[in-house]
């Protein structure tokens, strides 16, 4: 771990803490499909064309760019969570 100096004295990574598990992986999956589904079923009824085939694509296609950004937020709440946490038990052992 490098050395605190004023300019990195916030970072904080130790090279043995694994942050991504194949049990993170498959939550995260999982979370994502529900999303997807969720979003889907609700910008269906929001296509406007009478065609099965346009519905499902354009749809689809909507949930799919936000599934991208709710799995962006998941990923991003990780990253802050194991942050917050290790500057909390950095102030602990002070």
């Amino acid at each position: 771990m490098a050395t605190p100096t004023p300019a990195n004295d916030n970072i904080h990574a130790p090279a043995e803490q694994k942050h991504v598990t194949p049990v993170t992986v498959a939550v995260d999956l999982v979370l994502c499909a529900i999303f997807f589904f969720f979003m889907f079923g609700f910008v269906k009824d929001h296509v406007h064309s009478a065609e099965t085939k346009f519905i499902v694509f354009f749809g689809a296609s909507t949930a799919l760019c936000v599934t991208g950004v709710f799995w962006m937020a998941i990923q991003m709440f990780r990253v802050v969570l194991a942050g917050e946490k290790t500057l909390k038990a950095e102030r602990a052992r002070k």
